[in-house]
């Protein structure tokens, strides 16, 4: 014989204090626990550790890497440009020859 659907909503609604009664308990629990601790130092030790590295944002990152291509597409056209310039000047010096 199947549950009524009234039946099954306030079981579905037991369930849900319960898991949410047993979250707020594990919650109280871990923050008394020596792994609340552990964490808060090892958040220290990892904070302190990456200070002292010479680390860059994200934003700064992706911004030097925008004036790293475009110095080097500045780069390719100036090293064309001397090519052609090269070129240029041998022919010139050929026809004076």
């Amino acid at each position: 014989m199947a549950a009524a659907p009234c039946c099954l909503k306030m079981m579905s609604m037991a369930d849900t204090r319960l898991l949410e009664e047993f979250d707020r308990r594990m919650k109280e629990i871990l923050a008394r626990s020596p792994a609340a601790d552990l964490e808060k130092n090892l958040r220290a030790l990892l904070q302190s550790a990456f200070s002292r590295l010479d680390l860059v944002t994200r934003e700064e990152f992706d911004v030097q890497r925008e004036v790293l291509a475009r110095t080097r597409a500045k780069l390719a056209e100036l090293e064309a440009k001397l090519a052609e310039l090269e070129s240029k000047s041998k022919v010139e010096s050929r026809k004076s020859e």
